[in-house]
């Protein structure tokens, strides 16, 4: 680490350790400040006519300064540990920081992680569900696991029991790699069976905490994990969760952050199958039956990692649905510039649209926008 990173991790601790100070608020003085340095060397009147700073969080930042040796000391002291364990703190601001992870409305600033990241890993799928699965929902979790890492495609989890550890596990095998995300520091493996399976991780592929070393797998940690699992991701496949499940969270986060999500089917009656069932029912899940579906719904993100080229046949169209798809493409179109190549009246496309979206030639994005799957 050079001495100019030092210097502005030392800088980000600082302020992460002001209560009511977190990335949020971070993001929203360096918007005005630009560096974390200026934010630290301001004065209360600049700070206070900042978004979000009152009077009271303007006076503890103006004092965290009288903490910066002890700061200093603990980061190196911390590093210190890191490099014991084979890990490092990688920043925002770093080259190496997960690319769809900068996108989310909150993404962490700073990450402890243990292994390699590359280009890659862009392209990743985060596997999810509960800690108690059914048969069945293993090996759905094995097979999807395993068939999407063959496809040079990320799989991500939370290295808990149950689905996530199948879902890492069939990715190892299937000589892929895996990303485990941790609610708690890098140091504290948990749940303690999964030390064999962390180390197998770090070497194919990451291990990655928001949290310091040493911090405990307490409750309020997993939210907070479940978006990075979520925001790392093209999309997010939920297995088997109960309606109240930390994977039904997770995809909750993954729809906020504009993420794609996919649920696979169980039986009625079964705890297991509850989430995933609501989730296709209130239509904020994609069901799939097969690996492929997911390579088919996200295939044109995918197309830069895919090991071989998938091609859907296509449906048998009216003349009118040829004549809205001609003027599609992959990048969003807004339904008034559809109706306008098209000739067509707004309600006329809409009608068409929503057949060609049964069809699975089209899908609909926010703010009445289409594009061709």
């Amino acid at each position: 680490m050079t001495k100019t990173n030092f210097q502005r991790l030392i800088d980000l601790k600082l302020l992460l350790s002001v209560e009511g100070i977190g990335p949020v608020k971070i993001r929203s003085l360096l918007t005005k400040l630009h560096s974390l340095e200026a934010v630290l060397s301001a004065d209360f009147h600049t700070l206070i006519k900042i978004e979000g700073i009152n009077s009271t969080l303007a006076k503890k930042i103006i004092r965290v300064k009288d903490n910066r040796n002890s700061m200093e000391e603990q980061l190196h002291k911390e590093i210190e540990k890191l490099v014991k364990l084979g890990g490092r703190i990688i920043t925002i601001w770093d080259k190496e920081f997960p690319t769809l992870l900068k996108k989310i409305y909150d993404p962490p600033l700073l990450l402890y992680v243990k292994g390699s990241f590359n280009e890659n890993d862009n392209y990743s799928i985060s596997i999810v569900g509960t800690r108690q699965p059914s048969n069945y929902g293993k090996i759905q979790a094995e097979r999807f696991a395993s068939e999407s890492a063959g496809q040079n495609i990320t799989i991500v989890s939370g290295l808990a029991r149950g689905i996530d550890t199948t879902a890492h596990s069939a990715a190892i095998k299937a000589s892929g790699r895996t990303f485990a995300i941790l609610g708690c520091g890098l140091d504290v493996i948990y749940p303690p069976e999964n030390r064999k399976i962390f180390n197998e991780i770090a070497n194919s592929g990451m291990v990655i905490s928001e949290y310091e070393l040493g911090t405990k797998p307490d409750a309020p940690n997993f939210p907070r994990r479940n978006r990075i699992i979520s925001g790392i991701s093209l999309g997010t496949i939920v297995i088997e969760t109960a309606a109240t499940g930390g994977a039904m969270q997770t995809a909750s986060f993954a729809l906020d952050q504009n993420r794609e999500v996919f649920a696979i089917p169980g039986n009625l009656g079964i705890k297991q199958s509850e989430g995933t069932n609501l989730l296709i029912q209130k239509g904020e899940a994609k069901l799939v039956r097969e690996p492929d579906d997911i390579i088919y719904e996200l295939e044109y993100k995918l197309k830069p990692v895919l090991g071989i080229k998938t091609e859907k046949p296509m449906p048998e169209l009216t003349i009118f649905e040829e004549k809205i798809t001609a003027c599609l493409s992959s990048e969003p179109t807004h339904i008034d510039k559809i109706s306008q190549l098209t000739s067509l009246s707004i309600s006329d496309c809409l009608v068409h649209l929503l057949t060609l979206e049964f069809k699975g030639v089209i899908k609909q994005l926010p703010g009445k926008m289409f594009a061709l799957m």
